[in-house]
């Protein structure tokens, strides 16, 4: 089965993880993410740009005093260069990974270890909130317009883990995936999306999808291992003295 292109799967993340606000300016389309993290605050080229395209992106970020955050995709070499001459630093290169849903679902999801649950519990969103996942990142949750529903997983007797998952079109990705430390190791990663792709395939998904950050090599281990293939690649640049600002991914 042919996988969705780089461009689909950006679509995806874009329908199931959406900003509050976008917006064109000249060539670029530009996101307030209302501090949901850089996928929904990068500026986007939207159309040909010109270097000098890039301080009408910076008035933009001015304006609405949003960090000023450039994601750059395949074939985005003269921008990505520009960016750099600038100041502008590589940071969190990510991986688009894809796999035919009948990856997932080969194997049922072992009794009590992961549940599709909408709106997430409190116990969810408490173990969010310890991995950094807070209000914000929920509001990105609430906004997705399309089916979705969060996951919980159980381990040792408690509750273990929460993603988020939701559907554009005939794709389906999972997001804010999330294990308590001290219950890391024990299945509730892959049981999760194992949930989440029957839940998925009953709604008539043919592909399941994430992003992963290149340098989450135990992550990128396991959804690799379970049959997902990369499809693409982006990255972000930001200026040096402002990454510490930047809200994680």
């Amino acid at each position: 089965m042919t996988l969705p292109t780089a461009q689909a799967l950006l679509e995806v993340v874009e329908a199931t993880w959406p900003p509050a606000a976008r917006w064109r300016a000249g060539p670029w389309l530009m996101r307030d993410g209302a501090g949901g993290g850089k996928r929904v605050s990068a500026a986007t080229a939207a159309g040909p740009v010109r270097e000098a395209d890039i301080e009408l992106a910076e008035r933009e970020f001015a304006r609405t005093r949003n960090t000023p955050l450039f994601m750059i995709r395949h074939g985005e070499d003269a921008l990505d260069g520009w960016l750099a001459a600038r100041g502008y630093e590589v940071i969190d290169p990510v991986t688009l990974l894809a796999c035919p849903v009948e990856a997932l679902t080969a194997e049922p999801v072992p009794p009590v270890s992961a549940f599709a649950i909408w709106p997430p519990l409190a116990m969810m969103r408490d173990i969010w909130a310890r991995g950094g996942i807070g209000p914000a990142r929920l509001a990105v949750m609430e906004r997705a317009r399309g089916p979705k529903t969060a996951l919980l997983a159980r381990a040792a007797d408690r509750a273990a883990g929460a993603a988020f998952v939701a559907i554009h079109r005939d794709v389906a990705m999972i997001h804010a995936m999330e294990v308590l430390p001290e219950l890391r190791r024990k299945g509730a990663a892959l049981n999760m999306m194992r949930a989440a792709a029957h839940w998925a395939q009953d709604r008539g998904v043919r592909h399941f999808s994430l992003v992963v950050t290149d340098a989450n090599r135990p992550a990128n281990a396991l959804y690799r291992a379970r049959g997902m293939r990369e499809v693409g690649k982006y990255h972000y640049r930001i200026r040096q003295e402002e990454r510490t600002e930047a809200a994680l991914d």
